[in-house]
């Protein structure tokens, strides 16, 4: 969800008024992925590599996601919406991490819609934790299949992703589900992420159904 600072900075405002109305993107968002029947939404709200932006602005970020999940929790759980936190939870605070265990236990029974929020996350990071879990688990590496590695990661009972959307005009992964994206498609949107609608929502999935997703088999192969 690219874009906060530059939306804020062309209507001459600072960051965090970016930030802000990006969260007004996410509320809309989720309601609009919902709506047209998507069942599982991931936002990469915050990375690892994010904790190195200036203080100040780290703790507005945290301020904007206690304050989203303080207003929105009842109404997400009246909804069926299930919400989930990918990442580690080093270096987040005792009153973060009390209230994102609540919204993930409050909501754990309910199936209707998968929100995962990707919160101080990184991929590289994600696969480490699980490369420990694993091993503190007693696995055998020799033996170990992609299958049962990926139930060691945040995302162990979650589809992979079929398609990642990034806005602002950036064109890279940025350490983003580097496991789970090995094969889904990308759509690269010059939108600034509080622009980022139902409208650019619904063009970037036709894009994405327009796709021949060939999984590494040749097209000669689909022929035969």
């Amino acid at each position: 969800m690219d874009g906060n600072g530059r939306w804020a900075k062309a209507r001459h405002r600072p960051r965090g008024f970016g930030h802000r109305a990006g969260v007004e993107s996410v509320r809309r968002i989720v309601e609009d992925a919902s709506d047209i029947g998507l069942k599982c939404l991931t936002l990469y709200s915050f990375s690892t590599e994010n904790w190195s932006r200036p203080r100040a602005e780290v703790a507005a970020l945290m301020a904007l996601m206690r304050e989203y999940i303080e207003a929105d929790l009842d109404r997400l759980k009246r909804e069926g919406v299930r919400i989930r936190i990918l990442g580690t939870r080093k270096g987040l605070s005792k009153d973060v991490l009390k209230l994102v265990d609540r919204a993930v236990a409050e909501t754990n029974e309910n199936t209707d819609f998968n929100l995962n929020i990707a919160f101080s996350y990184g991929g590289r990071d994600e696969i480490l934790r699980a490369v420990r879990r694993a091993v503190a688990a007693g696995e055998d590496f020799q033996s170990m299949t992609e299958q049962g590695f990926a139930t060691y990661l945040d995302t162990a009972d979650l589809p992979d992703p079929d398609l990642v959307i990034r806005t602002s005009g950036e064109k890279r992964i940025s350490n983003y589900l580097l496991w789970q994206a090995a094969y889904a498609e990308f759509v690269f949107t010059d939108v600034l992420w509080p622009d980022f609608g139902r409208a650019e929502l619904i063009a970037a999935l036709k894009e994405y159904t327009g796709r021949n997703r060939r999984f590494g088999v040749s097209d000669e192969s689909e022929v035969a």
